[in-house]
């Protein structure tokens, strides 16, 4: 059975993590990558460890599944040739460097919409390949930071706190790849690519959407609530007797369910509680009213009473019991494959289901110029003496 991206050749310049994960979606789905590494380390990723699988950095073999790993060092004109010339016979090329820092080597989009006009183009930097900001250095860290998100995540007591994952490096990735398919779809239809400029501000702003237009419409600068909403009571986690407890009253009618289950149907219509307005205003009594409530049992005990009656909730669960979840196993988002030095490997699966075109888990993440001559003899039809000359010539590297 095909895959949904099948037949689609990327050329992917990307390291760390936004690039990557964006590729190892395409991947997933079908396409080509060949991953594009110098041959003194490669992708920074591959250091980024422990922990460590085998002999290989575990965060870098999550990522990096399914791609063919090709080396070519792009201090020599010679190399710099050969990416054009792979340009020339790709669909989608991807780097997420310093704005400038491939046009200065000479594999910018210009040089590539040369070789290539059907060519998408993408870019992922911090700020964006224009404005005053756009030179700045950005990680993942220092954009939660730059917008807003860390302003509003913490402890009411202004404790304040990093998103426990890289949610703007990923956010990044994945508007990168609506990107590219919407790229490719235009392309369909004009036979022209064109450049995407992603930037990790504007995906976190586009995805704080609901906390900017809360700020938009009320002009009050948001404070971090905790795990606490603005806007919706009660909407938070509750210490129940061994840990927490995350619930959600997303409508009045669970309001009434959420009353009845914990067994304090009289605040169903209390006059400081019937309404999402009132709770909200009198957040500051009724939160300490339920989190004594909660205190009471355990919080297994709790989620099954309310999950019985349809009550949005859930324990805050640690990441080995997600792990050994039974919804994730049937859902097959911890596939295990095999790495040629680090041997079987867990990883997580793709988020997307396709009846017709379903993603893959194939290979496991190359190692370094592992597959540079394969890639090479396919995209540019290169004999093994042209490449006996390139490796000889330090111009390649072959794993």
């Amino acid at each position: 059975m095909q895959s949904s991206l099948s037949g689609i050749k990327v050329l992917d310049f990307s390291h760390a993590l936004a690039g990557p994960f964006c590729t190892l979606l395409l991947a997933d789905y079908g396409a080509t990558v060949y991953k594009l590494e110098s041959p003194d380390g490669g992708d920074i990723g591959r250091g980024w460890a422990p922990p460590f699988t085998g002999d290989q950095a575990s965060f870098f073999l999550g990522l990096n599944r399914g791609k063919q790993g090709v080396s070519i060092n792009l201090k020599r004109p010679e190399g710099v040739e050969l990416c054009l010339r792979m340009m020339e016979k790709v669909d989608v090329v991807i780097e997420n460097f310093r704005p400038g820092t491939l046009a200065r080597l000479g594999l910018g989009y210009d040089a590539a919409r040369a070789r290539n006009a059907r060519l998408v183009y993408c870019s992922i930097s911090g700020y964006g390949q224009d404005g005053p900001s756009r030179d700045q250095s950005a990680m993942d860290l220092i954009l939660q930071a730059s917008c807003g998100l860390i302003s509003v995540t913490g402890s009411p007591d202004g404790q304040l706190a990093r998103c426990g994952h890289s949610v703007a490096d990923i956010t990044a990735g994945m508007f990168a790849l609506i990107g590219i398919l919407m790229a490719l779809r235009a392309r369909d239809a004009s036979g022209f690519g064109q450049f995407v400029d992603v930037s990790m501000l504007d995906s976190m702003i586009s995805a704080m959407t609901s906390n900017f237009v809360n700020y938009l419409g009320s002009g009050v600068v948001p404070r971090p609530l905790g795990t606490a909403f603005p806007s919706i009571v009660p909407y938070r986690t509750f210490r129940a007797r061994d840990r927490e407890i995350a619930v959600a009253v997303g409508s009045e009618k669970l309001w009434r369910i959420f009353c009845e289950s914990i067994g304090r149907p009289d605040l169903t219509d209390h006059p400081d509680y019937a309404t999402n307005a009132l709770r909200v205003k009198n957040r500051s009594v009724l939160e300490p009213l339920l989190a004594g409530i909660f205190s009471q049992d355990a919080a297994d005990n709790w989620f099954r009473k309310l999950n019985a009656v349809g009550f949005p909730c859930s324990p805050v669960r640690t990441m080995d019991e997600v792990m050994n979840d039974p919804q994730a196993a049937v859902r097959a988002m911890f596939p295990s494959i095999v790495h040629p030095t680090a041997g079987l490997f867990t990883v997580t699966g793709p988020p997307i289901k396709l009846s017709a075109t379903p993603a893959r888990v194939s290979t496991a993440a190359p190692l370094l110029g592992e597959h540079t001559r394969q890639a090479l003899a396919e995209l540019l039809d290169l004999g093994p003496a042209q490449l006996d000359e390139l490796e000889s010539a330090e111009v390649i590297m072959a794993g």
